[in-house]
């Protein structure tokens, strides 16, 4: 068999054949029992061998093991540390960790399967090194990154390592998987049987906006028919696995209901091995699409009525958030008059979510070519004033790039189809977990599926598509649009125009969630951003009005206070 350049599943061989078995053989010994069986029973073909999926699997033991290793294509995009372990610092589990371990159910043989150690660390948390476990991360059979834990349940990751999941090695070859929530987990599944089964490094939180470690192993689950969700069944892991569902997809998404018991090792505990076993083999799809009982939304029912509506999500302006907020699986229009700032208040929005709630945001905007200037512009609101030559290269402006670097992503097409955009939008959802997209302007951007010279059923259209994104992976949409429509005043000013100046008006005004108006007042040096509409009065106040300066140096907007209105009448 040719190895070289050979790829499994998307991933390079690094080292094939790694346990130097019989090349092309499909049974043959296991290299994880036969030399402990009895004598007579070791040469026994006990394991069966696959050598296009890399996987072998053995029938004495039960276990599956990988016949190769495996490296990823291409460059990390970021340097990461690598940790570096004098010798002997890495020690097995013994004595007392030991048995605690067996008290949760786990042998001493999965600890060794799955490279758990013991070893001393400094723990920011008590100031102090202590004794700690060490559960080894490792991508293509080299260690990448290491959780610490302290006997008072501190945990921290190897400083500067890269994020990935725990025991990423071993979904490799299989077309389905487990993700759970803690290293924990995946020791108790594989008490279970289960060894293709990988826990996130750093827990579950209910801001689930940055999966890095989701982002750096993107590619292991291309190949996956089946991806099992067996998180902890609080409102972190709820909200993990929501989010899970947003990036993997829900067409290939199953979960596990643990019943009373909190987490596997729990489950383990409480019911044992077979019993886990059959409780992961009945996980249960997600809810089809378009199909809703009321036990589906009973959760969110019970909710309601106990605490009414939930806030709208607000970009950090008072005197805007006074009188609009919003929902995610939206989408915003925005029009203004041509110069009077609709993009650049755009991007004050996406960047007030990114500082409030860790939103990422893609930007299909053929207008605001070159992409440099765009980003620079980002970078001002994000620095809070213009950085000069002088800041290039140092600590803050090597924060603030970096931060832009992760956290806004531009599309660049030659020729932009919303057909296109849509699709690289689900891309960057799946793979960077943006939760907002710019589309800016619309025109810009066609619908070439669109067979119609109708503008009314073509806007339509191009807005059931979008709302459809908006709601099938849970993104804020921003859709710019210019009117085509505009009217001077009896002074020759002209006038503010609405949503149904924009070609196709009636239709922007009736699917549209939201509609804002960005009008600027030369004169008074001033802009105002007008609520058009909002489709639930929680969220907003139709027609409301936040009046800003334009700080030049941040390009940022700054609320402006306006003076009360004299109620007085004129006899008072």
């Amino acid at each position: 068999m040719q190895v070289e350049d050979k790829e499994i599943n998307g991933f390079t061989i690094d080292n094939f054949n790694q346990h130097d078995l019989e090349v092309g053989k499909s049974q043959g010994t296991c290299p994880l029992c036969s030399s402990s069986r009895k004598p007579e029973n070791r040469k026994a073909k006990c394991a069966s061998y696959d050598w296009e999926r890399g996987l072998g699997t053995c029938h004495n033991c039960d276990s599956t093991f990988q016949l190769h290793t495996y490296k990823r294509k291409g460059k990390a995009e970021k340097v990461y540390v690598v940790p570096d372990f004098t010798e002997g610092a890495i020690k097995p589990v013994r004595d007392k960790t030991l048995e605690w371990f067996k008290t949760r159910g786990i042998s001493s043989e999965t600890l060794a399967k799955l490279m758990v150690s013991i070893g001393k660390e400094y723990m920011p948390q008590t100031g102090n090194i202590e004794n700690v476990i060490q559960f080894n991360y490792y991508v293509g059979g080299k260690i990448t990154n290491v959780k610490y834990r302290d006997a008072r349940k501190n945990f921290k990751l190897y400083k500067g390592a890269e994020k990935v999941f725990y025991n990423i090695d071993n979904i490799v070859g299989h077309d389905w998987c487990v993700i759970t929530e803690g290293e924990m987990d995946v020791l108790a599944l594989h008490e279970a049987g289960i060894s293709n089964a990988i826990s996130v490094p750093n827990g579950a939180t209910l801001n689930t906006n940055n999966l890095d470690y989701l982002d750096n192993c993107i590619d292991y689950f291309e190949d996956k028919d089946k991806i099992i969700l067996a998180v902890d069944s609080d409102a972190p892991g709820q909200a993990l696995q929501a989010e899970l569902i947003r990036r993997l997809g829900a067409e290939v998404c199953f979960l596990v209901d643990f019943e009373d018991c909190k987490d596997a090792n729990e489950y383990l505990l409480k019911e044992g091995k077979e019993a886990l076993k059959a409780r992961i083999s009945k996980a249960r799809p997600v809810p089809l699409e378009n199909v809703t009982t009321f036990r589906d939304i009973e959760d969110e029912v019970t909710d309601f009525v106990e605490n009414g509506f939930k806030p709208g999500f607000q970009v950090g302006l008072e005197n805007f958030d006074e009188i609009f907020s919003t929902y995610t699986g939206q989408f915003i229009t925005v029009t203004g008059i041509p110069s009077s700032g609709k993009s650049d208040w755009v991007d004050q929005m996406v960047v007030g979510y990114n500082q409030n709630y860790g939103w990422k945001t893609a930007f299909a905007s053929p207008e605001n070519a070159p992409t440099y200037l765009h980003a620079h512009k980002l970078m001002r609101k994000v620095w809070g004033d213009m950085p000069s030559k002088h800041d290039i290269g140092k600590t803050k402006w090597n924060n603030v790039a970096d931060h832009v670097n992760d956290n806004f992503f531009f599309i660049d097409m030659e020729r932009y189809t919303l057909e296109s955009v849509l699709r690289k939008g689900a891309e960057l959802v799946k793979r960077k977990g943006i939760k907002c997209l710019v589309i800016d302007p619309f025109n810009k951007v066609r619908d070439v599926d669109c067979q119609t010279e109708d503008v009314n059923r073509y806007t339509m259209e191009y807005l059931t598509k979008i709302e459809t994104f908006a709601k099938k992976y849970d993104v804020l949409v921003f859709i710019v649009a210019h009117p085509t429509k505009m009217y001077k005043d009896k002074d020759g000013k002209i006038e503010e125009p609405t949503m149904y100046n924009i070609k196709g008006g009636g239709e922007w005004y009736d699917a549209s969630y939201h509609g804002l108006l960005v009008h600027r007042d030369y004169e008074k040096k001033t802009t105002k951003v007008k609520v058009l509409k909002v489709k639930f009065q929680n969220l907003g106040e139709n027609q409301g009005e936040a009046f800003f300066t334009w700080e030049h140096r941040s390009g940022s907007f700054i609320p402006e206070v306006q003076p009360e209105l004299d109620e007085k009448m004129p006899w008072e």
